[in-house]
């Protein structure tokens, strides 16, 4: 089934005071620190990052999901949120999904990881992700509670993105000019664990 996600991410300087914080203005801790690994497929010619789509298998903890993620037909680029169809599923077993993709022609062209650990009050969710290049969190829920809670947690405007992990991991490429092709602890070294 398919539905609207609605995000931004931010970055993290102090993950145990945004944890601190979270929970006294009501978020409760749903999944705790979790590793997560998300392979994206694509084909040859990068067709889907062409359209800013991706078709993604995570492994996270025990649970493999598939996911598809397209624009909106009504995509504003100057959007202040990043808004996404997102369409997917679990799935038993997430290794054969990439072989079944890879032989109808989408590849393994992208992998990162992370420690996810998911907060969430009555309306939205804020997940803490660390990463092999720092710590992120995002803020998933409808526009209005987004912007309601980046006040409560005192966040600048100026320091909410829009940005995917693949554009984070770009970007810090070409900053640090690390040769690596995938956010991946194997590739990068790993963040200090909390």
């Amino acid at each position: 089934m398919s539905a609207m996600e609605v995000e931004v991410k931010f970055r993290v300087a102090d993950i145990r005071a945004l944890e601190s914080t979270l929970r006294e203005i009501g978020f409760r801790e749903v999944t705790p620190r979790t590793f997560e690994r998300n392979v994206l497929f694509d084909t040859r010619d990068r067709r889907l990052r062409a359209q800013q789509a991706i078709l993604r298998v995570r492994q996270y903890g025990d649970r493999w999901i598939v996911t598809h993620k397209r624009l909106p037909d009504n995509h504003d680029p100057a959007a202040r949120h990043k808004s996404r169809v997102e369409t997917e599923t679990v799935v038993d077993d997430g290794e054969a999904i990439g072989t079944i993709f890879s032989q109808l022609g989408y590849l393994p062209s992208f992998a990162y990881e992370k420690w996810r650990t998911e907060y969430a009050d009555h309306t939205g969710h804020c997940v803490l992700d660390e990463t092999p290049i720092g710590i992120f969190a995002e803020l998933e829920g409808p526009p209005e509670w987004i912007d309601a809670t980046a006040k409560r947690l005192r966040l600048d405007p100026s320091a909410l993105m829009t940005l995917s992990y693949g554009r984070l991991f770009d970007q810090w490429k070409q900053e640090t000019g690390s040769s690596a092709g995938n956010l991946t602890f194997d590739e990068i070294e790993a963040p200090q664990k909390k």
